[in-house]
């Protein structure tokens, strides 16, 4: 094959770009594989603390399983989060904060109120398994890397699909199937670069969906897109009308907003004197809170506050009595509350469903249960309902069981291509040498790459810093002229 027109360049970066990505490549196809079919493996995993036998006679109220669950812990643990399932098949699930700040769930039998065990939330198996995926154990070190690596995983396409793509139109229809009468490194080649082309859609679409979540540039990039109204919906930023109303006589007070959707338009509008002593939990947004799952277009969003008054703690509204509210409000299963924890916070109620059309989250008055901020899908800007549909495909959530099938066959492809990719190298790599390919003599302008290489470390700055380090380094350690 010619070695002109750019070839060996491309081949370079090419080189350059899965060398960095296609170790972490198997790490994210293998811990994305397990992810996507979480609740599959933890009913396995756990069946003896998440599933129970149903039973005909009525469950036991919310606030007794909360109590027996709260029975087992040591002293100083507190009540962070519930989970409501409402499937006869589940145990009730309780998160609670212990005195030397880890997080355990107790699981409780809704019909006996025995307690069936417990589970620490940060090394649970599939919360290793997302930490792994997300961050590489590392903290905020290993989230960086791999927000690096899905950038170069965009090189590494745009570079394979320039190398694959045929010369001859003749020729185009063999180079979609791997050549088996080839032996060898030749073989190897040809089966890694079949996968890449199949794969290409696939792999692309996981950076794309994957990026937003990320804890640099996905964090920037949802601030850009809330400031310039495409993603969380107006007035989710706070100066909305919230206020906590004691109970009267033991009795919880409902305000005309209990039964009702907050519109995001008025309360702006109505908020003026109020903004100034109502607020968000000091550093505290939806990503802060003791919840497993959160939107993304809320995920920045400050969690609401009320003025303190002088409360009685126990007038609190009674966990059985806020779910009766949330069901007239529509939601009777699969979410998710975050308890308040000072007498001016609120209860947080997210509703993270396969479909991200039913998308909620609910801010709720602690002592009437009077609805302060109702978000749904609709009030999401363009931007955030693109990266919530974005979100329930790349976890394997959006159409069910097909969906976690077709995400495993492109993360095991990715896999199969990053080993392909390995021994490729590994057979041609001269001994005791990495092993790049030679830069090409009289170098082509190649302008539309330079372009589009540049446009990608603006777009991204991480990835911009990190494409110089190596052409600095490729410069002055690797450069050779290839042979003609």
């Amino acid at each position: 094959m010619t070695t002109n027109n750019g070839y060996r360049t491309l081949w370079r970066w090419h080189f350059y770009a899965g060398l960095f990505v296609m170790p972490l490549l198997i790490v994210l196809a293998v811990t994305g594989t397990l992810y996507c079919f979480q609740p599959q493996i933890e009913r396995v995993i756990y069946r003896d603390r998440l599933v129970v036998e149903p039973q005909a006679q009525p469950r036991l109220p919310e606030e007794a399983l909360l109590a027996r669950a709260a029975g087992i812990l040591p002293k100083g643990a507190v009540a962070s989060s519930a989970r409501i399932a409402n499937d006869p098949t589940l145990s009730a699930e309780f998160i609670f904060r212990l005195p030397d700040g880890e997080r355990e769930s107790v699981y409780v039998n809704p019909y006996t109120g025995a307690v069936l065990g417990t589970l620490s939330v940060e090394h649970r198996f599939m919360q290793i398994d997302r930490m792994l995926h997300r961050k590489l154990l590392l903290g905020k070190p290993g989230e960086l890397l791999m927000e690096l690596a899905a950038c170069w995983t965009l090189v590494m396409i745009g570079t394979g699909i320039a190398l694959w793509w045929p010369r001859e139109c003749a020729r185009a229809g063999r180079k979609f199937w791997p050549n088996f009468s080839m032996k060898g490194r030749a073989l190897w080649k040809s089966v890694h670069a079949v996968l890449g082309v199949w794969l290409a859609v696939g792999a692309l679409a996981f950076i794309v969906t994957g990026l937003p979540w990320t804890g640099s540039w996905g964090k920037q990039f949802k601030s850009l897109a809330t400031s310039a109204s495409l993603g969380a919906p107006p007035g989710a930023w706070g100066g909305l009308r919230l206020h906590s109303q004691a109970r009267d006589g033991g009795r919880p007070s409902i305000d005309s907003a209990d039964a009702h959707h907050v519109d995001h338009a008025d309360a702006v509008a109505g908020a003026g004197a109020d903004a100034s002593r109502m607020g968000s939990m000091p550093g505290m947004t939806m990503d802060d809170m003791p919840l497993a799952n959160v939107p993304w277009a809320v995920g920045a969003v400050p969690v609401p506050r009320v003025p303190a008054h002088a409360h009685d703690p126990r007038a609190r509204l009674p966990l059985d009595r806020l779910i009766e509210d949330v069901r007239r409000f529509g939601l009777t299963h699969a979410y998710e509350i975050a308890f308040p924890q000072s007498p001016d916070g609120v209860y947080t109620v997210t509703y993270f469903p396969p479909d991200p059309r039913g998308e909620r989250t609910l801010y709720l008055d602690q002592y009437s249960g009077a609805v302060l901020k109702d978000i749904r899908y609709r009030d999401y800007g363009a931007v955030a309902k693109a990266i919530s549909f974005g979100t329930s495909l790349h976890m394997g959530r959006y159409f069910g069981l097909a969906n976690q099938i077709a995400c495993t066959l492109i993360s095991l492809g990715l896999a199969a291509m990053a080993v392909t990719g390995c021994v490729m190298w590994w057979k041609r790599r001269p001994v005791g040498k990495l092993g790049a390919p030679g830069r090409e003599h009289g170098m082509p302008p190649m302008r539309v790459w330079k372009a589009g290489l540049a446009l990608l470390g603006i777009l991204f700055p991480l990835m911009g810093a990190s494409l110089v380090a190596v052409w600095v380094t490729d410069r002055a350690l690797f450069g050779r002229p290839a042979e003609r």
